[in-house]
């Protein structure tokens, strides 16, 4: 999904002007990561949730030389869907196929 997909949808459901609804996509966007920052979890019912999670100090290969490197601890985002959006895409995932057998 992107920024424009994100305001191309709410053009067409608010019939508000490009620019402004540009304009709300970027503050959703800015209020969903100051959320993270703030709290390290943002939840949409329905769809899931965006959480913070730690990594630990590892050494790593470099596929080129075969050297161990080391990589930093840090924090990664990761998100895991809501129930009910995983059965929305498994639904849609076969309807896909039965629509691909008949073809």
């Amino acid at each position: 999904m992107s920024k424009k997909f994100l305001t191309d949808v709410i053009v067409k459901s608010t019939e508000m002007p490009t620019l402004a609804a540009n304009a709300l996509a970027t503050d959703i966007i800015t209020a969903i990561k100051a959320e993270i920052v703030e709290s390290g979890r943002f939840t949409i019912p329905d769809f899931g949730a965006f959480i913070v999670r730690e990594t630990a100090k590892r050494s790593a290969l470099n596929p080129r030389t075969g050297e161990k490197v080391a990589v930093k601890a840090g924090a990664t985002v990761r998100f895991k869907a809501s129930p009910a959006l995983k059965d929305a895409a498994l639904s849609g995932m076969k309807k896909a196929k039965r629509k691909a057998a008949k073809a």
